[in-house]
């Protein structure tokens, strides 16, 4: 920084501090934010295009995931860092949307700097994008539906709308399904959908068409003893969070015997110990054992003879998945282990995945279920796919699709997809700035541009022709057809809800509201000091 005075300028900043102020700053600001949109853009709607990152460590991840693909980028500039917030928050609140989040605020950002440039101050267009985010918000509350959680054709295109153009496009429909039973499982008594009763596993080999939806919760741990059994019904489930083993002495203590009485004497204490902690978990009436710690042999063997099924060394966010879906309240020391301690599933049995390869050099694939569960219901994803890379992406497809499938069940409330939204929402902000007086309203007819970037992305991704698309779009809704939208496939406007083409309201709010706010955010900068170089180098854009 430097201030005036009689001799010249004195800077209060070090030599390497850089500071641009300004339209410069704003300039500056606006390009940083295009790196990170038009390395997303290509990814937008059922037509992108994948995208793969290699780490410095040589991980590879192939995917056109917003989301994923920004949070894998290595950005030093703040304004590029806010675009990728803009995507985390979308991630977080939605599940979805976060590449349409990211170009919208890059086209506003992109709009907003012509406007500077032709004398409209950086505060009137900050103030004409919050008037036409008002009327962008109300329009697309009339333009939304209800939709309930017995409404399960709408919910399966609402699930089967968030993977297209990813890599679980191929099965789709059938993973929507799956998608589908497994929220509405999981939906509790007060309208939500719990996290913990909704479980996404994935296993490599075998085709995508072999998932499946499975009611219960998958436990990917054996037994620890083999005469134990592999099935209960109406199992009563302890979840221990210690060891069934003989107390191991201290660093500084020892025992020392001289002859083979004492000996036999300690030994018969340690057994004693050991079976008094497995008569409390008989005496308790439990069936099925979930320990986080060590279960000795001799203790395995006692639990076996009962037809028990004991599993040891369990991970702790196992067993509280576990508690949570049986009702147990785990327990830390078996002297105050009673009844009232236990869950309960109506039936824990070992199922098998894939049989013996007919090769034999693969195992077949087991895992116990525990299903009949009491209270919320859990129920689990499974994931089946060819190879590690494309499943990853398949599970990411899932996920996405989850998250609006809990967002259109929770909310209540679904909209067209296909572009029609952005559209819509463009024409009643053009209507509404012709009532607005002053440089605002060229503020809203930027802001309409911008909403239209989105279906013109979505154009010339899928390679029709842009203003072909846009002008038919445009005289589709101006005819009174506010649903009207793209087809990817044929560049021909279809009616979104009949096309199946659906989407959570909260989706569309999310990713307008975060865009106008990374926006303004921006555009009321007017001064960048920074320590370091804040410019690329060509090798570095």
């Amino acid at each position: 920084m430097t201030r005036q005075t009689q001799s010249g300028p004195t800077s209060v900043t070090s030599e390497e501090t850089q500071r641009s102020t300004g339209e410069q700053a704003l300039a500056l600001n606006v390009a940083a934010a295009e790196g990170i949109t038009d390395a997303v853009r290509t990814t937008l709607g059922p037509r992108g295009m994948d995208k793969l990152l290699v780490d410095g460590s040589g991980d590879v991840v192939v995917t056109n995931d917003g989301a994923t693909l920004l949070s894998e980028m290595d950005v030093s500039h703040p304004v590029a860092r806010s675009l990728i917030q803009v995507a985390t928050t979308q991630e977080a609140e939605v599940g979805d949307g976060t590449t349409s989040a990211v170009v919208l605020a890059g086209a506003l950002l992109q709009e907003a700097l012509d406007l500077v440039d032709d004398g409209v101050h950086p505060t009137t267009v900050a103030t004409g994008y919050w008037m036409a985010a008002d009327v962008a918000s109300e329009a697309l509350d009339e333009m939304a539906r209800g939709v309930g959680p017995d409404d399960v054709p709408a919910l399966e295109r609402v699930a089967a709308t968030a993977m297209t153009g990813k890599g679980a496009e191929q099965a789709r429909d059938q993973l929507a399904s799956v998608v589908v039973q497994a929220v509405r499982a999981a939906l509790a008594e007060n309208g939500r959908v719990n996290d913990d009763s909704l479980v996404l596993r994935a296993f490599p080999t075998r085709s995508l068409s072999d998932s499946q939806f499975v009611p219960g919760l998958l436990f990917d741990y054996n037994p620890c003893h083999r005469g134990m059994p592999r099935s209960q019904t109406d199992a009563d489930v302890l979840v221990y969070d210690g060891a069934v083993e003989t107390a191991e002495l201290s660093n500084d203590g020892g025992a020392t015997v001289t002859d083979f009485g004492e000996y036999q004497s300690f030994v018969d204490r340690e057994h004693a110990e050991l079976d008094a902690a497995v008569d409390r978990i008989l005496d308790a009436g439990a069936d099925v054992v979930l320990a986080t710690g060590n279960i000795e042999s001799r203790a395995r063997e006692r639990l076996a003879r009962a037809d028990v099924t004991a599993f040891y060394e369990v991970d702790d966010d196992d067993g509280r998945q576990v508690a949570l879906a049986t009702g147990a309240t785990p327990v830390g020391d078996l002297d105050v282990l009673t009844a009232d301690h236990l869950g309960f599933a109506g039936s824990v049995a070992q199922q098998k995945f894939r049989e013996l390869t007919h090769k034999q050099d693969a195992p077949a694939e087991r895992t116990m279920v525990f299903d009949d569960l009491p209270g919320e219901t859990v129920g689990t994803i499974l994931l089946r796919g060819g190879t590690e890379h494309a499943l990853d992406e398949v599970e990411r497809a899932v996920e996405d699709s989850v998250g609006v499938t809990v967002a259109a069940v929770e909310d209540g409330v679904i909209v067209p997809g296909a572009g029609a939204p952005e559209i819509a929402l463009a024409r009643a902000v053009r209507e509404r700035s012709t009532d607005v007086a002053g440089r605002e309203q060229l503020a809203l007819e930027a802001f309409a541009d911008s909403l239209e970037t989105l279906p013109r992305t979505l154009a010339e991704n899928a390679g029709h022709d842009v203003v072909d698309a846009l002008v038919a779009l445009r005289t589709a809704h101006d005819d009174g057809d506010w649903a009207a939208g793209l087809d990817a496939d044929t560049g021909d406007v279809v009616d979104a809800y009949r096309a199946g083409v659906m989407e959570p309201y909260r989706v569309k709010s999310c990713a307008l509201s975060s865009a106008v706010d990374a926006a303004t955010l921006v555009l009321r900068i007017d001064d960048l000091i920074s320590a370091g170089d804040l410019t690329a180098s060509d090798d570095e854009n």
